[in-house]
C-alpha cells in the first residue's frame, strides 16, 4: 500500500508555520499549536476565541472523579475515574473593530500565519483583516508559557489600524466553565480513545478585580481542587484610551477602547498566572498566584522572552539532532523534542500523560507510555524532568501498595491509566492485568541510575520504587514442576491479547527489576532494611529472575509472544477490509484475543528492550514473524519495528516506520490528533534515530552503539548527557565518531569494543554493515506507508 503524504506545513528546521488558515484542520492546528511547560498547557486555539474546535487550557494534576459505570460490578473494579479538565481559559482577547466582531470566517482575511518556534518557545501570529464594514488592520500576537517561571503564562497581543483610522475595542478575558453546559457528563463519542466530557465541574469561591488585575478562585465538585487564574495588563496605545475592568463568578473581562490613526498601534501585554492545591487554604492559593503574577510583571515581557530563549538555547545544546538529506524529518523530530520537553520541563513531581497537556484525549491520563517512551528521551537530554517525573510515581508509591493489597497480591501495583495514582482503567484485562507497567517504571528508574550520578535520588526514590515493584513479581509468579519461574494471567504491551501465560515482554522486564532491585538492596542495605527487605527475600529475587520462562515455537522456530500463542488462528487479514481498521473499533475483543494478529510491537519490544536475551539471527527470525502479522492499530508501533528493522538489517522499512513515528501528529496519521499529540509516538521518533539507526542500548552498564545509516540520510548526529558528560555522536560518511564535548571521561561500547572517551577528544570508527536477510511480509492492506517527499520528488 503506497501513502502519499503532502505535508500540511511548510518544511522548516526550527519551527511549524501554518500560512492562511484551513478550518477543516482547525483542531488538529490546536494541538500542534500548544505551548506549555509541563504544569501550564494552552491549546493553539486562536486568540479571540472564536471559532474554535477543543478549547483547552490545563493546569498538570488538575482533574474531577467521576463515577466509573458498570454492567456487572465485580470485586477489584475502580469505583471511580478522573477526568482532565478545561481549565480557566486565560488565553482570551476578543477583538472589535469599529463595530464589527474579529472573526476570521467574516470579513476578509488577508492574510494569516502563525508559527511555532523551537528556539524561542513562542507561538506567534500575524493577520491581516478586512472588515465588514470596510476598515483594515493588522493584529499580531505572540504567546508564551514560561520554563522559567513555572505559573507565568503571557501574551502580547497588537492592532495597528492600516486602512484608515478605526475605533479598536479589546476584551481580555479569564473565563472559567466555558464550555456553558449543564452539570452533567457527557459520555465520549465510540472511540474509547477520546475523553469523557466532563463540563461545568468549577464552582466559584472567589473574585476579585482591581485595576487592571483580576482574580478567579474555584473548585472542583468532586475531587475538591481549589484552582486559581489571575491576569494583568500593561496597554501601550494612543492617549484618550479607556480601560474598565469587571468580574462575576466565572467571568473577569478587561476592556481597551481607543481610537487608533492610521498607522498607529494598540499594545495589549496580558500576565497569565495560574496556581491550585488539593489541600492548601484559598488565602495561600490567592497569594500563591498573585505573586506569580507580580513576578512576571517585574521580570516584563523582554525579560521572560529571554528567560525563554536562554532555557531553551541550553535545552537545544544538550538535546539538538542534526538530520542532513531528509528536511521533513529534521523537523519533525525538533518538534518532537520540543513538544516533550513542554510535557515535563516544569512538571515537578507530577504525571506526563499520553497527550501531555495539548488535548484531553484518554482522559488527560499517564500510562506506560510515560516511563517507555517518554522517560529515556527526557532522561538524555533533560534529566530532571525524567527524576522528577519518577518522583511523581514515588509519591504514588503507597496508592499502589494499597492497590496490590486490594488484588491480593505483595508490593506494588501501580495502576494502568491515572492523573493522581488511583487506578482509572474500567475495562481490567487491559488494565488491571497489564502489570508489566510496574516493571516499566522499575526499568525507568534503572535508566535514570545509570544515567544520572545522584546517590541521594537513588536512595530515596529509587531503591523503594524498585522494592514494591519487585515485590509484586515475587507474588504474581510460581516455580513450576520444572523449576521455571512463570507468571501467569497477563496483558503484555499487545492490546489484542490478555490474560495470557508467560508475555516474554513481561517476564524479562520482570527478571530485569527483580535483579536491579537486588543489586539496589547491595547498595543501600540500611535503607532496604528500613523497607523490611530480608537477605531471604532479595536471593528469592535472583533465582526468580535467573529462572523466567520464555516460551519458544519449536516448529516454526521463532519465540512465542506469550505461551501457546503461535497455535492460535491467524487473523483473516485477506478478508478485513481498510476501513475496519483500527480492529479494536470493529471487531469484538473476545475474537482479536483468540486470533494470532498484533495491535502493537509486544515480542518484538522485548527484542528491542532485552535484546541482550536473544541471537542476532534469532532477533531476525522472530522480527519477520511477527512483522506478518502487526497492524500497528497503536501509534506506539512504529517507532520500536523501526529500532528492530535497523538491527535485523531492514534500513528501508526502518526510515519508512521512523518517518510514521515521528510525523504522526504533523501529517495526522493517526485521524486523532485534534485530541492531543501523541507524547509517546513523537518520542517514539528520537528513540527509532537513535536507537535505531544510532544503535543506542543502555541494558548494559556501560551504553554501547552499534550505529547505521539508511540512504535517505546521508548523516546523523545526536547528543546524550550521560553521568555529566555531553556525549555526541556523529555518523555518516562510511562512519561515527564519538566525542565528549563538556564532563568527565566517558566510557562506552562501539560493536562490541571498549573506547573511553576523553573531554575534547574524537574517535572515529568504521561502520559495520547490516546483516542482510530477506525482507519480512506484512498484513494485507497494513504495510507500511511510503513517504512522497515534496523537495526532491523521490519516494
Amino acid at each position: 500500500m503506497t501513502t502519499p503524504i503532502t505535508p500540511q506545513h511548510p518544511v522548516e528546521p526550527w519551527a511549524v508555520r501554518e500560512t492562511g488558515i484551513d478550518l477543516d484542520k482547525l483542531a488538529q492546528n490546536e494541538s500542534i499549536f500548544a505551548v506549555g511547560n509541563g504544569h501550564i498547557g494552552m491549546r493553539g486555539n486562536l486568540d479571540e476565541g472564536d471559532p474554535s474546535e477543543i478549547a483547552g487550557t490545563y493546569l498538570n494534576g488538575v482533574h474531577e472523579s467521576r463515577l466509573l459505570p458498570y454492567a456487572e460490578n465485580a470485586f477489584g473494579n475502580p469505583e471511580a475515574g478522573e477526568t482532565v479538565l478545561n481549565v480557566t481559559d486565560g488565553k482570551l482577547l476578543r477583538l472589535m473593530v469599529g463595530d464589527e466582531l474579529f472573526d476570521v470566517r467574516h470579513g476578509e482575511l488577508l492574510e494569516h500565519e502563525r508559527v511555532l518556534d523551537f528556539r524561542e518557545g513562542v507561538l506567534k501570529r500575524n493577520a491581516v483583516w478586512r472588515s465588514p464594514a470596510g476598515p483594515t488592520v493588522r493584529v499580531s500576537s505572540t504567546r508564551l508559557v514560561s520554563f522559567a517561571q513555572r505559573g507565568t503564562a503571557a501574551v502580547l497581543y497588537e492592532v495597528q489600524a492600516v486602512s484608515e483610522d478605526v475605533r479598536i475595542v479589546v476584551q481580555s478575558e479569564l473565563v472559567a466553565n466555558e464550555d456553558g453546559y449543564d452539570d452533567v457528563a457527557i459520555p465520549a463519542e465510540d472511540d474509547p480513545r477520546k475523553a469523557a466530557m466532563l463540563v461545568d465541574a468549577l464552582v466559584a469561591e472567589e473574585q476579585f478585580e482591581h485595576g487592571d488585575t483580576v482574580l478567579l478562585i474555584h473548585r472542583t465538585r468532586r475531587s475538591k481542587i481549589r484552582m486559581a487564574a489571575a491576569m494583568a495588563h500593561a496597554v501601550d496605545g494612543p492617549d484618550g484610551m479607556e480601560i474598565d475592568t469587571d468580574v462575576v463568578s466565572d467571568v473577569g473581562r478587561v476592556t481597551i477602547a481607543a481610537d487608533i490613526p492610521k498607522g498607529q498601534t494598540l499594545r495589549v501585554l496580558k500576565f497569565i498566572a495560574y496556581g491550585w492545591s488539593a489541600h492548601r487554604s484559598l488565602p495561600s492559593v490567592r497569594a500563591q498566584v498573585l505573586g506569580s503574577l507580580a513576578e512576571a510583571r517585574h521580570t516584563g515581557w523582554h525579560g521572560l522572552c529571554e528567560a525563554q530563549k536562554d532555557y531553551l538555547d541550553q535545552f537545544w545544546a544538550n538535546a539538538d539532532v542534526e538530520i542532513d538529506g531528509d528536511p521533513e524529518l529534521q523537523q519533525a523530530v525538533r518538534f518532537a523534542l520540543f513538544h516533550c520537553l513542554q510535557a515535563g520541563a516544569r512538571g515537578e513531581r507530577r504525571a506526563i500523560a499520553a497527550k501531555g497537556l495539548t488535548g484531553s484525549g484518554y482522559d488527560g491520563h499517564a500510562f506506560w507510555d510515560t516511563e517507555t517512551y517518554v522517560l529515556p528521551l527526557l532522561t538524555y537530554t533533560a534529566p530532571q524532568a525524567a527524576a522528577d517525573a519518577l518522583g511523581w510515581r514515588f509519591d504514588c508509591l503507597e496508592a499502589a501498595y494499597e492497590r496490590a493489597h486490594q488484588l491480593g497480591l505483595e508490593g506494588a501495583a501501580f495502576p494502568w491509566r491515572t492523573i493522581t495514582g488511583r487506578e482509572c482503567s474500567g475495562y481490567w484485562p487491559a488494565g488491571t492485568a497489564g502489570f508489566h507497567i510496574n516493571a516499566d517504571i522499575a526499568d525507568s528508574v534503572l535508566r535514570l541510575q545509570k544515567a544520572v550520578d545522584d546517590e541521594d535520588w537513588d536512595r530515596n526514590i529509587g531503591l523503594p520504587l524498585l522494592v514494591g515493584t519487585a515485590r509484586l513479581w515475587d507474588s504474581l509468579g510460581h516455580f513450576d514442576l520444572k523449576g521455571h519461574y512463570r507468571i501467569s494471567g497477563v496483558t503484555g504491551p499487545d492490546e489484542y491479547s490478555a490474560l495470557v501465560d508467560d508475555n516474554v515482554y513481561t517476564n524479562l522486564m520482570a527478571a530485569r527489576n527483580l535483579i536491579g532491585a537486588a543489586e539496589a538492596v547491595d547498595r543501600f542495605p540500611v535503607e532496604a532494611a528500613g523497607l523490611g527487605v530480608s537477605a531471604d527475600e532479595q536471593e528469592k529475587w535472583r533465582v526468580s529472575a535467573a529462572a523466567i520462562y520464555v516460551p519458544f515455537d519449536d516448529v516454526l522456530g521463532v519465540h512465542q509472544q506469550a505461551d501457546g500463542f503461535t497455535h492460535h488462528a491467524v487473523w483473516d487479514f485477506e478478508n478485513t477490509p481498510p476501513e475496519h481498521y483500527p480492529l479494536l473499533l470493529h471487531a469484538p475483543y473476545f475474537d482479536l484475543y483468540r486470533k494470532q494478529v498484533v495491535k502493537q510491537a509486544d515480542l518484538v519490544f522485548a527484542l528491542y528492550c532485552c535484546g541482550e536475551h536473544f541471537e542476532p539471527e534469532q532477533k531476525a527470525k522472530d522480527f519477520a514473524y511477527y512483522e506478518s502479522i502487526t497492524v500497528r492499530d497503536s501509534s506506539l508501533s512504529a517507532a520500536v519495528q523501526s529500532i528492530v528493522a535497523a538491527e535485523t538489517g531492514h534500513l528501508d522499512l526502518a526510515y519508512t516506520y521512523m518517518c510514521e513515528t515521528a510525523r504522526v501528529d504533523l501529517d495526522d496519521l493517526a485521524g486523532n490528533t485534534k485530541d492531543g499529540l501523541h507524547m509517546a509516538s513523537l518520542a517514539g521518533g528520537w528513540l527509532a534515530l537513535v536507537a535505531g539507526f544510532g544503535g543506542f542500548r543502555d541494558q548494559g552498564l556501560v551504553p554501547s552503539f552499534a550505529p547505521r545509516l539508511p540512504a535517505a540520510i546521508s548523516r546523523l548526529r545526536f547528543r546524550l548527557t550521560i553521568r555529566g558528560s555531553l556525549l555526541v555522536v556523529t555518523i555518516g560518511g562510511g562512519e561515527v565518531e564519538y566525542k565528549v564535548q563538556t564532563g568527565p571521561t566517558l566510557a562506552i561500547v562501539h560493536e562490541g569494543e571498549t573506547i573511553e572517551l576523553s573531554r575534547g577528544a574524537a574517535v572515529s570508527r568504521p561502520l559495520v554493515p547490516p546483516p542482510v536477510h530477506e525482507p519480512p511480509t506484512h498484513p494485507v492492506g497494513r504495510e507500511p506507508g511510503v513517504y512522497h517527499r515534496r523537495l526532491d520528488g523521490r519516494l
